[in-house]
């Protein structure tokens, strides 16, 4: 979550599922056919680490995957990266959009 100022108050959540999709696939897993083992191990594997991923991670990956889609790079095109966060996510406020792409741009992929 941002903050900035004491009259602004501009907010970001990260909401995620990994856990209950986690559940379900071990569930799956357990009365699985021996054929679908495998593919479903290997997609709780694949959820098994998104869940260990902090949330600034995951916030990041998803303002990458935004900007990728776009072919916007943070780092060398910032104005434009907050226009196309902004037009991607209605509603999203500037301040946030910009600490966004701030954050993108500043750390390594």
């Amino acid at each position: 979550m941002f903050k900035w100022g004491k009259d602004q108050d501009e907010s970001v959540f990260i909401i995620r599922d990994s856990r209950s999709v986690e559940s379900a696939l071990r569930q799956v897993l357990e009365t699985a056919d021996p054929d679908e083992r495998a593919g479903l191990q290997r997609a709780l594997t694949v959820v098994e680490q998104t869940v260990a991923l902090p949330d600034v991670q995951v916030r990041r990956r998803w303002v990458r995957d935004i900007l990728d889609r776009a072919g916007v790079d943070a780092a060398s095109d910032g104005v434009n990266a907050v226009k196309v966060l902004r037009q991607t996510v209605p509603g999203l406020a500037l301040v946030a959009a910009y600490q966004l792409v701030k954050d993108v741009a500043e750390s390594p992929a």
